[in-house]
């Protein structure tokens, strides 16, 4: 998990970010983590352009590890990433 580069796009209300969050914080790995709906104006539309391009629904949680996004809150998937 050396070295990975991880950011977590979630909503402060969204369960499954929340889950997401926790499993990152168990497994010990190092993350940005950006809610969404904290944010305002030009930084706001930047990010959702972004999230946008690697997961075109703009649902979340939106889990980037390295080049790899996941999508919801699926734990297998997750901890393979953080492994590779």
């Amino acid at each position: 998990m050396a070295d990975k580069n991880i950011t977590l796009y979630g909503l402060t209300t969204c369960i499954y970010c929340k889950k997401v969050k926790e499993l990152l914080d168990d497994c010990g790995a190092g993350y940005d983590c950006i809610f969404v709906d904290q944010l305002e104006g030009d930084e706001r539309k930047q990010i959702i352009d972004a999230i946008k391009k690697i997961n075109p629904k703009l649902s979340f949680p939106t889990l980037l590890v390295d080049e790899e996004t996941i999508v919801g809150f699926k734990e297998e998937q997750i901890k393979e990433a953080l492994e590779r």
